[in-house]
């Protein structure tokens, strides 16, 4: 097997769905224009991180990083969080075509 075809093949590592999720909260009464963004990538020792970012829409935001040893963990992370910024009057991003 050459490097080339090793290199092609997935050795363990999970695949991972690349679209991150990006959710929203505008209330203009408030003058409220918030977003939150989730996405799971793989780290280079074999692990999974949940990436945050979220902050004043027009801004780049905080980002905090938070890293599992395997994707499932981090999947159900993804979903609790997920759930409470919908639960707090976030709502999904229509992506435009």
């Amino acid at each position: 097997m050459d490097l080339v075809s090793a290199a092609s093949e997935n050795l363990g590592m999970p695949n991972f769905n690349s679209a991150p999720l990006h959710l929203r909260r505008i209330d203009a009464t408030r003058n409220m224009r918030r977003f939150y963004l989730l996405s799971i990538e793989p780290t280079l020792f074999g692990g999974v991180s949940l990436i945050r970012n979220w902050g004043r829409i027009g801004t780049n935001g905080q980002t905090m990083v938070q890293t599992f040893d395997g994707s499932d963990e981090a999947g159900d992370a993804f979903g609790r969080l997920e759930r409470a910024k919908r639960k707090r009057g976030y709502g999904a991003v229509e992506e435009k075509v």
